[in-house]
């Protein structure tokens, strides 16, 4: 049986794949050498994957994994107020829907309900783009230096983990 691949620093067996970032980094993908990301604590590590068990998620430009959810957001910036929902959110960012006009490289201070029986988390984020799908927004510091965020984000991996996937 394949050994699980895990983060060094953490431990997690929770990685994936990300794309390459470098020529060294391409060649090095030829000897099943590849980069990886813990999604536990977002360390970047490059490891010999063969024979090596983790996670075959398709590899994308997104360095976390998004986790699907419906959230109570409320945001502000400048002279612009607004709240909306969080249809998905990672430990880099998040997508809401909300009826506020924004655009790209806006930054605001959201307020994100967790719990409705504690304070909302609060992390600051620029707008990275703007579609029909809703706003996405990219955390300005990861999510591994709130607390609550973390652990959050981290229960509702292992309930995605364990849940039965449908086919």
């Amino acid at each position: 049986m394949a050994a699980p691949l895990q983060c060094p620093q953490c431990r997690s067996e929770s990685v994936l794949r990300t794309p390459c970032f470098s020529l060294v980094e391409r060649l090095a993908s030829l000897l099943f050498i590849s980069p990886l990301r813990c999604q536990g604590c977002s360390l970047r590590f490059l490891t010999f994957r063969l024979g090596r068990r983790y996670s075959t998620d398709r590899v994308d430009r997104r360095e976390h994994k998004r986790i699907p959810v419906r959230l109570f957001l409320s945001f502000s910036g400048g002279r612009v107020r607004g709240d909306g929902t969080v249809l998905d959110i990672s430990m880099g960012g998040c997508v809401i829907k909300s009826k506020t006009l924004v655009k790209p490289g806006d930054i605001f201070y959201l307020q994100i309900v967790l719990d409705e029986r504690q304070p909302p988390v609060e992390v600051a984020g620029i707008v990275r783009s703007v579609s029909d799908r809703g706003i996405s927004f990219k955390f300005l510091r990861a999510a591994h230096e709130n607390k609550r965020l973390l652990e959050f984000l981290q229960a509702q991996s292992a309930a995605m983990e364990s849940s039965p996937h449908p086919k």
